[in-house]
């Protein structure tokens, strides 16, 4: 079949020339097409599951909320894992599935048992919701919303969290690729009734009468409409309180025929909500949004989609406020790819100058040479095809000299046979050509065979490592696809319409070259044959001391990205107040920025839940991202591993702080593979805390002074302090008050209820 595939060809240099336009064609669309990102997306085929109860304690958002939807759903068909996490307000699950289940039936089927467990969940206790279609390294644009005059303090984070919510959030909303906008920071606006104890004692109302009234005197009605004069007026009651005054007046019950409104036992303002994060900017408190990436979207084209976006919402913004990135994925990308791309051009410049050199043929170096970017467009319309990613992973691994090699060995057996004194007489050129590509097609065909077969193992992986290394090997093996129809196909009609028959072969510096090294390998060969045994001997040696060696190499996942930017944890005690941590983030980032001002360009504080929890950290816990200048800007340090070192000595002189330098797009890596943000985790399980709390003190002591081990910490279970209200209930049955109306009237008083 193979020597028909070449008779054809040869036969056929139209209909070859014609495949190969076609080619070239079909490989510029799809470069146009195809998906860039800085490393694979390895996030699990997973669904989040978030509950929001901004006034309940870790406890009963486990025992209440987490727990009983854990059980709902722990039967669905294909379903992994299952993960929880319970804080203060918040519960969110994490469900893994089979990388077959589609993602979408997966949803559905857990949206249906949730409206079941809804049920069971008591009132006042949240409702579980879905999160977006989104995946772990799905946060790929961030930015804050900030006064273009540093020394502007007139933007309340009331008006700047207004301003992200109802202009710049609304309007991203509808670009293509994001999933969702998930507002950081700020005052979420509310109108607060503040009611006054003693005026209630007075008037004889009780705190549930005012919840009540306002809940009851607060709504607009339809009342469907009536005809007259052959015209249909349709009824609406208006009844929303559009200003404070409405909800002053709003009527609370009759005492001694004296009405009784809001106004007199309440008193109304503005105030917000109760925070569970913050943003901030330097030296200030900011806004900002958080776009979640739809899952299987391409990252680069939804981060120009946004920035495309954000230009027009720039124009409608307050004048003095300026939308500003401190995460980009974009940057990331464009980086990464150059760095590819420039490796790849030098590459292919080295084994094209290699090939022209040691063939000593221009011609058919040349001819060789243009295999590698036709090879290279076969492969990148057939990563399109089968939606492979083009990343660090995928690009870097293409190879020019495997490209290339079964193009070289055919046209080198070409120049051999059209140079023969002792050719046929009578043959054609395409007979010649033909021959020689006969005699040598089982040596190309099955060199490029077994090299794809090294690479079917990766194909066979699963999970995390599959996502990874699939790319990688998958992407080689349509390169050498591509190199090999090409050597059978382009590479004997180019060399039909190009290369010459040649009566007598010139010797070239290539042939000069290569007897050089000859008269040097020949006499090495021949010693080598005389001692036959030392040179087994050596070799099984060096083996043996190879083996040795490797097992003191040390070994990484993937390889080390360099970001550009970092991000340091920082935690703190555990209930140290999100006041306290908002002013640790401000001072820790004035440290940084003062000791490193050529290497540090800004630095932002994520200090714990976004509205969309997609990392639910604790309020005691930061992110303090670090955007960092160009790398010819910095003066103090050299190079990355210099920075962190010298960051890590300022950073321990931040008193109270636990810190660990990572980078972003690694953090959330670490966080996918083991639930920790931290390259290795040592896990401690068993019931007792207190237990627990000292052996996790012994391990760190035996650990921390290991070689390699930099910034060990220990991750408090202890939970926040608490203040205990415990019902007397006999007292209770004595007044004839219920637990409920107490907790109530508890709830309603120190955290509020919305009415």
């Amino acid at each position: 079949m193979i020597q028909n595939i070449i008779r054809f060809s040869l036969n056929n240099k139209v209909i070859i020339g014609a495949l190969i336009v076609a080619l070239i064609g079909w490989g510029a669309i799809s470069l146009q097409k195809l998906p860039l990102d800085a490393i694979p997306d390895v996030t699990s085929n997973q669904v989040n599951v978030v509950t929001i109860a901004p006034n309940l304690a870790p406890v009963e958002m486990e025992q209440f909320v987490t727990y009983p939807v854990e059980m709902a759903l722990a039967n669905i068909q294909g379903l992994t894992e299952i993960r929880s996490v319970s804080q203060f307000g918040l519960s969110l699950i994490t469900l893994e599935f089979k990388e077959h289940i589609d993602l979408y039936w997966a949803r559905n089927q857990i949206n249906e048992r949730l409206q079941t467990v809804k049920e069971e969940i008591p009132k006042g206790f949240g409702s579980p919701q879905l999160m977006p279609v989104t995946t772990g390294l799905g946060e790929v644009f961030q930015y804050s919303i900030q006064p273009t005059d540093k020394n502007d303090t007139s933007w309340s984070l009331l008006k700047l969290r207004e301003i992200q919510d109802w202009i710049v959030k609304r309007q991203l909303l509808g670009t293509e690729g994001v999933a969702e906008v998930s507002s950081f920071g700020g005052h979420l606006k509310q109108y607060h009734v503040r009611v006054k104890p003693d005026m209630l004692k007075a008037t004889g109302v009780t705190l549930q009468n005012v919840f009540t009234a306002i809940e009851s005197g607060n709504a607009n009605t339809g009342a469907a409409y009536i005809e007259k004069n052959n015209q249909s007026y349709y009824i609406r009651g208006i009844g929303l309180a559009t200003s404070k005054a409405d909800l002053e007046n709003i009527f609370i019950k009759s005492n001694g025929g004296v009405p009784v409104a809001v106004r007199d036992v309440a008193t109304i303002e503005e105030g917000y909500a109760v925070r569970f994060g913050a943003l901030t900017n330097d030296k200030t408190e900011t806004v900002g949004g958080i776009i979640l990436m739809l899952k299987g979207e391409n990252s680069r084209q939804v981060v120009l989609n946004v920035k495309e976006r954000l230009k027009q919402i720039e124009k409608n913004l307050p004048k003095g406020l300026e939308i500003k990135a401190f995460i980009d994925r974009e940057s990331l990308i464009e980086r990464t790819i150059a760095t590819v791309a420039k490796n790849l051009i030098e590459g292919g410049i080295i084994v094209i100058l290699v090939l022209v050199l040691l063939l000593g043929h221009l011609r058919a170096g040349l001819i060789i040479a243009s295999v590698i970017p036709l090879a290279m467009l076969f492969t990148v319309g057939c990563m399109v095809a089968f939606n492979v990613s083009g990343n660090l992973m995928s690009l870097g691994a293409i190879d020019f000299g495997l490209i290339v090699d079964g193009a070289v060995i055919i046209v080198e057996n070409v120049i051999r046979r059209l140079s023969m004194k002792n050719t046929v007489e009578g043959d054609s050129k395409d007979t010649t050509i033909f021959k020689a590509t006969k005699e040598i097609m089982q040596s190309a065909v099955f060199g490029s065979i077994i090299i794809m077969l090294v690479y079917v193992p990766l194909l066979l992986l699963e999970g995390i490592e599959g996502k990874m290394f699939k790319p990688m090997a998958l992407t080689v093996i349509f390169a050498l696809m591509g190199a090999l129809i090409l050597s059978l196909t382009y590479v004997p009609v180019m060399a039909s319409l190009f290369m010459k028959k040649e009566a007598v072969h010139k010797e070239t510096f290539a042939d000069r070259l290569m007897n050089f090294f000859i008269k040097i390998y020949k006499p090495v060969l021949i010693k080598a044959l005389r001692f036959r045994k030392t040179i087994i001997g050596g070799s099984i040696a060096l083996l043996v001391v190879a083996f040795l060696l490797f097992q003191k190499m040390g070994g990484e996942f993937i390889p080390q990205l360099d970001e550009g930017d970092f991000v340091v944890q920082l935690t703190m005690m555990p209930g140290t107040s999100l006041t306290q941590m908002v002013e640790m983030s401000k001072s820790v980032g004035t440290l940084v920025k003062k000791e490193f001002p050529n290497e540090i360009l800004e630095t932002t504080g994520k200090i714990g839940t976004a509205e969309v929890p997609t990392d639910p950290m604790s309020v005691e816990e930061m992110d303090l991202i670090l955007t960092m200048n160009d790398r010819d800007k910095w003066q103090r340090c050299h190079g990355r591993a210099d920075f962190e070192a010298q960051l890590d000595a300022v950073l321990k002189t931040a008193v109270g702080v636990t810190s660990s330098i990572q980078q972003p797009i690694s953090m959330r890596f670490n966080e996918l593979m083991t639930g920790a943000k931290t390259d290795v985790i040592v896990k401690v399980l068993g019931a007792d805390l207190d237990k627990l709390a000292d052996v996790a003190n012994d391990i760190l002591k035996k650990i921390k002074n290991t070689e390699g081990v930099a910034d060990p910490y220990v991750a408090k279970a202890e939970g926040m302090p608490q203040l205990f209200v415990t019902y007397k209930r006999d007292t209770l049955v004595r007044f004839g008050v219920s637990i409920d109306e107490v907790g109530s009237v508890l709830r309603m008083a120190l955290a509020g209820e919305k009415a």
